[in-house]
């Protein structure tokens, strides 16, 4: 789900049904508290008091919450974020957080007409990776890859992909 408030609604309708739910868009600090009670996985952790504040949150349930750090592989000022090369020092700073369990890394590319105008931001993302696994063995994941450019982000090793519009259809605003 890209909203907490959307998928709190739809988890509350339909409270049956064995779903792992995964945070896929932005989370603001004041939104951490429901995020960490509801989605196995928050894809979106672009700062380090983000982390912080989760890992904080998850303290009082007692639990540590799965998370990747987004980066912003392409540069792009409107995109939120790590920039590449504050990924390794992130990564090493919220992986010895307790309430955080840093599983890998995850980027939004351009939207592109062409898919292979993004494959050297996919193989970036997965590069990072590579550096950061062998101080954070778990952080396994690599979240690209969305419903245009999803097989070029595959090839590039995406183990997440986020294809929600290929399948529902796009957003109603």
């Amino acid at each position: 789900e890209n909203r907490v408030q959307e998928a709190l609604g739809k988890q509350d309708a339909a409270p049956d049904l064995a779903v792992r739910w995964h945070l896929i868009g932005g989370l603001q600090k004041n939104k951490a508290r429901q995020a960490v009670n509801r989605f196995a996985l928050i894809h979106s952790v672009d700062s380090v008091r983000l982390a912080e504040e989760i890992a904080r949150r998850a303290g009082v349930l007692g639990r540590d919450i799965p998370v990747l750090l987004q980066v912003n592989v392409a540069g792009e000022p409107g995109k939120h974020g790590f920039a590449p090369d504050e990924v390794r020092d992130a990564a090493r700073r919220i992986a010895g957080s307790p309430g955080v369990w840093l599983r890998g890394l995850m980027t939004i590319a351009p939207l592109a007409d062409d898919p292979e105008t993004v494959r050297p931001m996919f193989r970036r993302l997965r590069r990072l990776s590579e550096e950061v696994r062998p101080e954070v063995s778990d952080a396994d994941e690599l979240s690209m890859g969305m419903s245009q450019d999803y097989e070029v982000a595959i090839e590039e090793g995406a183990t997440l992909i986020r294809v929600g519009r290929a399948i529902f259809g796009g957003r109603r605003l």
